[in-house]
């Protein structure tokens, strides 16, 4: 798995490239919630789930179904959320369905099931490039977790921050010349 401290890359990025006008802060930490929250399942090892069942790791919680589904949690608390219903469902699902990507993404573990519950079988990209995350906090902070990190920046948080200026920076340039057009209109 990617680590948790590089999962809200992918919600941060969106957040800072759409600004705080259609992603407000209170909707920008449910979208982080929501792509940190498929890694509950590591609970499920210590209550006895196989190692390939759809409840174990990278099983149903990465699926895209259960990304649709913290959507449309979402969605129901939007106005909470400072947010348009459909926006608070579009942006949360593409937040969550961000963690299953970027573990496929890994050099380990096993695939990600996508497609749960319609289909168990565990999918990874054709290119794994981030190394995978150890499980454990004890095991993270070693020279494998620095290496981990490493990786990340390297393939994670610099993509998603270089896409983020770039689109907040066209973001401002359309608002700016919307603000324009009004003055001489």
């Amino acid at each position: 798995m990617a680590s948790l401290f590089s999962h809200p890359a992918v919600p941060l990025a969106i957040g800072v490239a759409l600004g705080a006008g259609i992603v407000s802060p209170r909707l920008l930490l449910a979208g982080i919630v929501g792509c940190i929250l498929p890694d509950a399942d590591v609970i499920a090892y210590g209550l006895g789930a196989p190692y390939a069942s759809a409840f174990a790791h990278r099983g149903f919680t990465h699926s895209i179904f259960f990304a649709l589904l913290c959507g449309a949690v979402a969605a129901f608390f939007a106005p909470s959320l400072k947010s348009r219903r459909w926006i608070a469902f579009t942006f949360v699902s593409v937040a969550t369905a961000s963690h299953g990507l970027l573990d496929a993404f890994t050099t380990g573990g096993p695939g990600i099931a996508f497609f749960w519950p319609f289909a168990n079988e565990r999918y990874f990209m054709p290119v794994q490039i981030i190394l995978v995350s150890p499980i454990g906090i004890a095991r993270f902070f070693s020279e494998r977790g620095a290496s981990v990190l490493l990786s990340e920046l390297k393939w994670v948080w610099l993509p998603s921050l270089a896409l983020a200026v770039a689109f907040y920076r066209i973001r401002v340039a359309w608002e700016h010349g919307q603000r324009c057009n009004r003055r001489f209109s």
